[in-house]
């Protein structure tokens, strides 16, 4: 081999590892960088972003459990997308309403390059992301009085039973991408199907002994915030799947979008209460976060600063007026920012849909069906994880009972389910 010519050496090496050959040719190093540069920032997003962001709102006797609440989600479904999850996301359809669970179980068939040059096993991890963190953001409206047992049940059915197949109606081929629904990042995929599911939950859980907001650490939750701001760049302007144009209207339009919601939140609280608070800044942050996920790559900047504002005043007065109007025991405001928020940025994505952006055009730019469109996928999804997850909650609280005992929620569930306390003084 020494004394061949080095075009019979190269010649026999691709000829012995064609796989790898052919897909470096095909490969995008700049778009693979991107997407798991992204899929990592999605990752801090939930851990610890979420995690400290749910933490620090909690009250001090329960701030642990909180926190291993998002941890324990995150782990749980790596496994389950990675198992069925992702089959059922984005496997050959089935009826319009999944993919076909057996296609990639635990990856298996999961090979080559996209069309937009990273390899498609990437796909799976940047997707499985997107599963944890919603899942996660379920556990907000529970936490105080269930058991960690019951989560541990709930976390495994519903990242299977809910999650993919809303994921598969919108992205995986399903009847609200062919109705042509807009959702670029998740608004109903991820933050209402969240925001429905945690206020099922907690109207069966029933409302806390002590229904009282008392935040343990707000610096805690400003950093948890800001943590969240930062990895959802990765969550929005990743969904362009590419390092592209698209991608930087997302970043950007993130951007405006957060900061215009965080302005209406504290004016709307100042208003109302007399003091702007960090807690309603942080907040405020979250709701247009979420408000701009859905539109993020669809709209200009400019109509990003109204849906971020819409956003944040909209979310400030479900959690300062509905919630307690109503009396529901949401104790960490997930469906009063996260399902609020959500429901306003998917239908305003169907009024503010720039086509030069990306997608479809919305109402201002003549197409007044699109909003139809957006609503239709706001209420098929209110309805499927409203009610799934009902059952799911049913079911475990048949398998390992669902609240604490009232005695255990007085002394804090730190100590009763952990054993531990997080501040010791």
């Amino acid at each position: 081999m020494r004394r061949a010519p080095l075009w019979v050496i190269l010649l026999l090496t691709a000829g012995t590892f064609p796989a790898l050959a052919g897909e470096q040719r095909g490969l995008d190093t700049g778009n693979t960088a991107w997407m798991l540069t992204a899929s990592a920032l999605v990752v801090f997003m939930t851990v610890p972003g979420l995690a400290l962001f749910y933490g620090g709102l909690d009250k001090s006797k329960s701030v642990l459990n909180t926190v291993a609440m998002s941890l324990i989600a995150f782990c749980i479904v790596s496994i389950t997308w990675l198992a069925v999850g992702y089959s059922i996301a984005y496997g050959d359809d089935i009826g319009n309403f999944m993919g076909n669970p057996l296609q990639y179980l635990f990856g298996k068939g999961v090979s080559g390059i996209t069309d937009n040059g990273y390899p498609a096993v990437l796909d799976i991890m940047f997707q499985l992301t997107f599963a944890a963190i919603t899942t996660a953001l379920v556990s907000g409206s529970l936490v105080g009085r269930m058991r960690f047992s019951a989560w541990i049940v709930f976390c495994i059915l519903w990242s299977i039973i809910v999650y993919p197949p809303i994921a598969h109606w919108v992205w995986g081929g399903g009847f609200l991408s062919d109705h042509g629904a807009l959702d670029f990042a998740g608004g109903t995929v991820v933050h209402i199907n969240a925001g429905i599911a945690g206020l099922v939950g907690a109207l069966i859980l029933g409302r806390r002994r002590d229904t009282s907001l008392i935040p343990n650490n707000v610096p805690l939750v400003a950093l948890g915030a800001g943590i969240l701001w930062f990895g959802w760049f990765g969550f929005n302007a990743g969904s362009a799947l590419a390092a592209n144009e698209q991608a930087v209207y997302a970043m950007l339009n993130t951007t405006v979008a957060t900061s215009g919601a965080v302005l209406g939140w504290v004016i709307a609280e100042w208003v109302h209460t007399g003091k702007p608070t960090v807690v309603g800044i942080s907040s405020g942050i979250i709701a247009g976060l979420v408000a701009i996920t859905p539109a993020a790559g669809f709209v200009n900047p400019v109509g990003s600063v109204f849906i971020g504002v819409a956003g944040g005043v909209l979310s400030y007065l479900a959690v300062a007026k509905l919630k307690p109007a109503l009396g529901y025991d949401d104790a960490l405001d997930v469906f009063g920012i996260h399902g609020i928020a959500g429901i306003t940025g998917a239908i305003l994505t169907g009024v503010f849909a720039d086509p030069s952006v990306g997608g479809s055009p919305g109402l201002i730019y003549g197409n007044p069906k699109q909003v139809l469109i957006q609503i239709e996928g706001v209420v098929a999804t209110l309805v499927y994880s409203g009610v799934l997850t009902a059952v799911i909650v049913v079911v475990a609280k048949a398998l390992t009972g669902l609240r604490v005992k009232e005695e255990e929620e007085v002394e804090g569930i730190d100590k009763t389910q952990h054993g531990e306390s997080a501040y010791n003084f």
